[in-house]
């Protein structure tokens, strides 16, 4: 098995390292948010220094960031997969919703 490309990184609040593959990138966020093309910087950004930080519902290995003004939209969401090492980036996308816990 071949090693899959990694396209950037950064590391979360705790210090984790979180890659993004080229294959999630290209052929998932862009495949289904083509306007976050031009926010790969504000993608990585918002792992590392994000303005809210929630658990995903979905799973208890995975953590939701969010960086308010940033991107296409109100918020910038991105889905954080720590099942494997490094953690991944597994989704991305902009939301007008505010978080579930959010609070100013």
């Amino acid at each position: 098995m071949t090693p899959e490309e990694i396209l950037a990184e950064t590391t979360d609040p705790h210090g984790a390292r979180v890659v993004l593959l080229r294959r999630v990138w290209e052929g998932k966020i862009l495949r289904d948010h083509a306007e976050l093309d031009a926010h790969l910087d504000d993608v990585l950004r918002t792992v590392a220094e994000p303005d809210h930080v929630a658990d995903d519902r979905s799973s208890f290995e995975r953590t939701r960031y969010y960086s308010r003004g940033v991107g296409p939209s109100r918020w910038l969401l991105v889905v954080v997969s720590y099942e494997q090492q490094p953690a991944r980036i597994i989704s991305a996308f902009g939301t007008r919703k505010d978080p579930v816990s959010w609070s100013e």
